[in-house]
């Protein structure tokens, strides 16, 4: 019988999800990956600045941007973090590797700020788990829809359940022997 291995999608997206992990904002823990070829190009997860104290460093309930009560609207001009997507850019421009051409994995649907930069550095496919729920739906839409022309693929997608073992033993060890060695 044959063992089924996690397919393309759902392999990019938990790498996604893994690198969400990393966060250093309390309100939403996001990640990003760049892949081309089936071959993982970048990661990147939404934070501070590198050397400047994340939200979650100043307690769990800590939001610079809340804690100077600016609205929604007004939040890309206060929130310290990078999001996920463009520290996932921002890497694969440190470290080298090309990315024009290639597709990236997102936990959540890009806003119109990366999603700027996604479309300027030539990434062609973004997958994102969840949908951007934005306050300012008229500005996001208006967004998307130009952007959208310009990728050829733009989809939501999840991890199917059947995965969900997979997924659950990532907690275990990984690399323990499951069959008894041979001389």
């Amino acid at each position: 019988m044959k063992v089924e291995r996690i397919d393309w999608h759902s392999y990019f997206m938990l790498i996604a999800k893994v690198a969400s992990l990393r966060s250093g904002c309390n309100d939403r823990k996001t990640g990003a990956v760049i892949v081309k070829d089936h071959r993982v190009l970048s990661t990147g997860y939404n934070g501070s600045l590198p050397g400047q104290p994340q939200c979650t460093d100043l307690g769990p309930d800590y939001c610079f941007r809340r804690s100077q009560n600016i609205e929604d609207s007004n939040k890309y001009n206060f929130c310290p973090a990078i999001h996920a997507e463009a520290n996932a850019i921002n890497q694969a421009a440190c470290f080298g590797p090309a990315i024009k051409g290639s597709a990236i994995y997102c936990t959540l649907e890009p806003c119109y700020v990366c999603l700027k930069s996604i479309v300027s550095v030539g990434i062609s496919e973004i997958y994102f788990e969840l949908s951007y729920d934005s306050l300012n739906k008229e500005r996001d839409n208006h967004w998307k829809s130009e952007i959208e022309n310009t990728v050829k693929i733009w989809k939501q997608i999840t991890i199917p359940p059947k995965f969900n073992s997979l997924i659950n033993s990532l907690t275990e060890v990984s690399s323990r022997r499951q069959f008894e060695p041979t001389l």
